[in-house]
């Protein structure tokens, strides 16, 4: 697709899976756009992840519509370079009409005449819309409870590679979704000594009757779920696709060698105390986990599916020591510990954003992506449109209704772009001839 690299009708920030999605469906359509990435096709992916990570979804499910793995069993787990080389085909496939190495440093809504200018790295854009694909993992957020102790090595997950990273000793790690949990086993099975802080959490089956528990999610309909369920907000949700896919059970982690502790609360210095909450948010966890199994049942008898049994997954182990005598505080220095990894999530960063789309909490204020701001879009967060919207397929599925808005936005503005309109421009021409027709079409948004 040829475009014109300073004046553009939609230009997409962001170049992950969210920016190639909605390249593909402006494509089809004949939207002319323009996709700026500041480093390279799903760079988050190449480096911003640990060595070993790989896809926490089957690669039959973690995949968009139209393009399998190549040469990968699709019941496998992709690695963190096959996503991205994914990717990085994918864009190929359709010649994407991305520029990489291009950093959006500003974006504002012009004043007297329609669409936004957008400050770059390598010049200045002009766009009548902007796509934000930048995902939800922009910014790693680690709390403000962190000690200052010079004696201690913190990083969080998204600067955690590999167990030779870190310092001899024991390790601390903060947070038991899908990261902390990968990186605290891989740790362990290192040789480590390691903590790991267990806060609420969902901990679906990895797989459960001869199905992966996507495929459970999806006929159960908990991918398509469009209302978040009150005051599970802020529950992240333990699954791993390590070592070919395994169900996360903390006991057997425990019982592995790993010591489970509660939510961190405070440091002093290198003593650090947890909150006396971890018998309870790991059975919180175990009705999440046994839940899914009576909804997987019940689902099975009512559409007569054969499928085998498995009551063994209803076994849960006995709880380990570090649950009946649970660690209230620790000293860190008197246990060895000379590292912390924050697995405490990501924060969003729009400072360049500087449109009016967001709320008082500078959450961005949208309905499926489409922004309260017109003309600006977003794409790749949770719960864009339903639960399933930061993941791979659900991102492609969103990105296809931005683009549908964007058609129809750009139908009404050609509307004026009439026969009639034409002979009405060609004769405004006429009394401001200094005024061309393209720059007067141009500036009704019509390209």
């Amino acid at each position: 697709m040829t475009v014109d690299t300073t004046s553009i009708d939609t230009l997409v920030v962001g170049a992950g899976q969210a920016g190639v999605a909605m390249s593909e469906h402006l494509s089809k359509l004949g939207v002319p756009h323009l996709v700026l990435e500041r480093d390279r096709i799903a760079e988050r992916w190449r480096t911003g992840r640990w060595d070993s990570l790989v896809a926490n979804g089957p690669a039959w499910h973690d995949r968009f519509p139209n393009m399998e793995f190549a040469d990968f069993d699709p019941n496998a787990f992709a690695s963190k370079d096959q996503v991205a080389d994914y990717f990085a085909a994918y864009a190929e496939k359709f010649d994407a009409p991305i520029r990489t190495g291009v950093e959006v440093k500003k974006v504002v809504r012009n004043a007297g005449r329609p669409g936004f200018t957008i400050d770059t790295s390598d010049g200045t854009i002009e766009a009548n819309r902007v796509v934000v694909a930048t995902g939800p993992f922009q910014r790693p957020v680690i709390p403000p409870i962190a000690p200052k102790s010079a004696k201690l090595t913190q990083i969080h997950s998204a600067d955690y590679r590999n167990p030779q990273q870190l310092p001899e000793g024991g390790v601390l790690v903060v947070g038991a979704g899908s990261s902390g949990v990968q990186i605290a086993d891989e740790l362990q099975r290192a040789g480590r000594h390691v903590y790991l802080s267990v806060g609420a959490h969902d901990r679906p089956p990895r797989g459960y009757r001869g199905r992966d528990f996507c495929w459970w999610l999806g006929v159960l309909g908990e991918w398509d779920a469009e209302v978040m369920k009150p005051g599970r907000e802020h529950v992240t949700i333990a699954v791993s696709g390590a070592r070919g896919g395994h169900t996360v059970d903390f006991r057997r982690l425990a019982h592995q060698g790993i010591t489970l502790v509660g939510l961190t609360k405070s440091f002093d210095d290198t003593r650090v105390t947890f909150e006396a909450d971890l018998a309870d948010n790991i059975r919180r966890g175990d009705e999440n986990y046994l839940s899914l199994l009576d909804a997987a049942d019940a689902y099975a008898q009512r559409n007569g599916l054969d499928l085998p049994d498995e009551p063994e997954a209803r076994v849960i182990p006995a709880d380990p020591e570090c649950m009946t005598h649970p660690l209230l505080e620790l000293d860190l220095a008197e246990a060895g510990v000379t590292s912390i990894i924050w697995a405490t999530g990501y924060a969003v960063d729009f400072n360049w954003l500087q449109v009016d789309a967001f709320d008082e909490k500078g959450k961005p204020k949208h309905q499926r992506g489409v922004a309260k701001e017109p003309g600006i879009y977003f794409l790749g967060l949770p719960w864009l449109s339903r639960r399933g919207s930061a993941f791979i397929w659900g991102v492609w599925h969103d990105a296809k209704h931005i683009a549908d808005h964007i058609v129809t936005q750009r139908k009404y503005l050609a509307y004026y772009d009439t026969p009639q309109r034409r002979v009405d421009i060609d004769r405004e021409e006429e009394r401001a001839p200094d005024a061309s027709r393209a720059h007067k079409v141009s500036e009704m948004g019509v390209n």
